[in-house]
């Protein structure tokens, strides 16, 4: 069973960008709401293999989309 992170962002705005940077980079992610456990800022995160997480925190640094954090679920 794989083992999954996700990226939250402050606004849609980020998440969708970060989205498509992803999406381009290769990185298999999926949109979906964000886990209130985690936050309450933006109704949207992105899902992803949590084995790729220094991958896409990488990709997302160098593109310079702003993130609230990546966390396990």
């Amino acid at each position: 069973m794989a083992e999954y992170s996700v990226v939250l962002f402050q606004s849609a705005a980020h998440a969708i960008r970060a989205e498509k940077v992803l999406q381009q980079a290769g990185v298999q992610i999926k949109m979906i709401p964000t886990p209130r456990q985690l936050s309450s800022d933006c109704g949207m995160a992105l899902r992803f293999n949590r084995a790729e997480e220094h991958q896409v925190a990488e990709i997302l640094t160098r593109c310079q989309v702003p993130i609230h954090g990546i966390y396990p679920i």
